[in-house]
């Protein structure tokens, strides 16, 4: 997958390949700040939804706490009502009381409880039931057994405590509001059950916060049994909310409050646990209208930012080939001048580093060009060689011939002494005229030195020597024509002529590692260090030589012919002491250079 992907990068033009990059680096920290940002934004819309419910159940819990002690301090303030309590023990022990003793109850006892019961807004009613239907009831307060029967609560096994929900029927069968009390037992240790106080209130006034028409918030309470409490505003809770307060680590001491997304319905629920009702007030907020609202705004943020990277695109694109309209130019010219056409040239090269391009590439071409016809102009001095070579080899025939007549005059006339000249003569002409292609062997340019030496004997009155100490090895090892002659006669004319005596050329030869080492010495005059001193900057170049009898021409041009078939660490030395000697030293690589067409290219 990620070769082809890169196969397919590759295949892309650079200005595409610019276009792309520009654009990841401009869409990735964009995107990558954008999600950060919708995300803080959808995070704080739960945030502050949290710290809304969290503050509502806080207050809702202040309330609730505020009417439970209300309530309490109500039923406590009749279960010490002593006049009360001695008067439902004696309905409980169905004893006879008088009128009398009725009246003076009623305008003493309860006129005062029905007096705290109206300065109370908070509470609907407190009902005391007596264990006795045959009783003088006592409204609103002292209640017979019978009308009790009237409750729903009434039937529960254990009554005691809170009860939520339930109609009022005391007067009317239907029931009129709903109401939530606090049943508690009134017992004394003679009778046990006398009677049972019903402090009662509205389901609006001990929880106000489910009747509350809020949009998108509701609220029930939940009983320790399961049982759901709802006000008029009956929404769908999830058994998920209901589970979560039954759960072992539900923490009943404080408020809960808790994100949850079911769907695509974003909630708060918010939990607070009254240990005195026995159950968990739940709230929920539905938010998910606000978080959709951050969702739209992301998307039509991604919608606006994909319009913008397209148009982007096209603007990064065209800026980019107007960037590069000279590396297209260059390109382009590249082309032609593939095809074979080295005339063209790169226009407009300008001054910036494509400008520089160009105007290399312009000079690279000029060069090509000059070097073209160099070569071609080599090539046609090569073939005139050639020719002229050829030509030479037919003049020489004539004159091989002719020595040859001369030579078998000689004989004729017994003149053996101008035979053997005329037959060296003859052998030097053939070496010096053959047209070699490549190296000749050290043994075919020593036997050109032994003719070369017989020719010049016959000049002097005093004999020259040549003296060998060559191996089989060295005698086989390539060199290029004519290098060793011009020493020797360097020897002959500046060492050897003025002493005019015999005296002898002493030539050896040895391998030295990969060099082959030639040494050509004479007894000549020798040099002094000034005189060796000169001649050798003039083979190193740091001295122009010029033409003449003297001035090391010959040396310069061995070494230079040797340094271009081998190298520049190959070539000559020169040792001297005035009066003693002068010493060539050749070095050439071992094998080095070696042509197969070394040897005659036509006799």
């Amino acid at each position: 997958m990620i070769k082809r992907w890169k196969e397919r990068l590759n295949g892309l033009k650079l200005n595409t390949k610019f276009t792309l990059v520009i654009i990841v680096l401009v869409v990735v920290p964009i995107s990558i700040m954008a999600c950060v940002l919708f995300y803080n934004m959808e995070q704080n819309v739960i945030r502050e939804n949290r710290n809304y419910m969290q503050y509502t159940m806080e207050r809702n819990e202040d309330n609730i706490r505020k009417n439970i002690d209300s309530v309490n301090m109500t039923t406590q303030f009749f279960l010490s009502d002593e006049p009360l309590i001695q008067m439902l023990g004696k309905m409980s022990r169905q004893e006879q009381i008088e009128t009398k003793e009725l009246m003076e109850f009623y305008h003493s006892d309860i006129t005062s409880l029905e007096r705290l019961i109206n300065n109370n807004t908070l509470l609907y009613g407190v009902r005391v039931y007596a264990m006795n239907s045959r009783i003088q009831e006592m409204m609103p307060v002292l209640y017979s057994y019978s009308r009790m029967r009237k409750m729903e609560w009434a039937y529960d096994p254990d009554p005691a405590g809170w009860n939520f929900d339930y109609r009022d029927r005391l007067f009317d069968d239907r029931g009129g509001r709903k109401i939530a009390s606090l049943i508690t037992n009134v017992e004394d240790y003679e009778n046990g059950l006398i009677g049972v106080i019903e402090a009662a209130v509205t389901m609006e006034n001990i929880f106000p916060m489910l009747y509350e028409e809020i949009v998108d918030e509701w609220s029930c309470f939940v009983s320790d049994e399961g049982e759901l409490y709802f006000g008029d505003n009956v929404q769908d809770i999830s058994e998920e909310f209901v589970r979560f307060q039954m759960q072992e680590g539900f923490e009943k001491d404080k408020i809960h409050t808790d994100y949850i997304r079911r769907g695509r319905e974003h909630l708060i629920v918010s939990y607070l646990y009254v240990k005195d009702m026995q159950g968990t007030l739940l709230s929920v907020k539905n938010i998910s209208a606000n978080v959709q609202y951050v969702y739209r705004m992301r998307n039509a943020f991604v919608i606006i930012m994909l319009v913008i990277i397209i148009g982007l695109a096209f603007l990064i694109n065209y800026i980019v080939k107007s960037l590069l309209w000279q590396f297209y130019n260059i390109l382009k010219s590249i082309r032609v001048i593939q095809s074979g056409d080295l005339g063209i040239r790169i226009a407009d090269c300008g001054n910036d580093e494509m400008g520089e391009l160009g105007t290399q590439i312009n000079k690279m071409l000029d060069r090509i060009e000059l070097l073209m016809k160099e070569n071609i102009d080599r090539e046609i001095l090569a073939k005139n060689s050639q020719i002229l070579a050829l030509q030479n080899q037919i003049n020489a025939h004539f004159i091989y011939n002719v020595l040859e007549s001369i030579k078998m005059m000689a004989e004729i006339d017994e003149e053996y002494a101008i035979s053997d000249a005329i037959t060296s003569l003859g052998k030097l002409l053939r070496y010096s005229m053959r047209w070699v292609s490549g190296n000749v062997l050290v043994e075919e340019e020593l036997e050109y030195i032994k003719n070369y030496l017989a020719l010049i004997n016959l000049r002097f009155d005093y004999e020259i020597y040549l003296s060998l100490n060559l191996q089989e090895e060295i005698l086989r090892q390539e060199i290029p024509k004519m290098s060793l002659q011009p020493i020797i006669e360097n020897a002959i004319y500046h060492g050897i002529e003025e002493i005019a005596e015999d005296t002898s050329i002493y030539m050896k030869g040895y391998i030295e590692g990969d060099d082959c080492i030639l040494e050509i010495t004479d007894s000549g005059r020798g040099m002094s260090e000034e005189q060796l001193q000169k001649l050798k900057a003039k083979l190193n170049g740091e001295i122009e030589t010029s033409g003449g009898s003297g001035n090391g021409i010959g040396l310069k041009n061995v070494q230079d012919r040797i340094r271009m078939n081998f190298g520049e660490e190959y070539g000559i030395e020169i040792a001297s002491k005035l009066g003693c000697y002068t010493k060539i030293i050749v070095r050439i690589p071992v094998g080095g250079g070696k042509n197969e067409n070394s040897s005659y290219s036509g006799r």
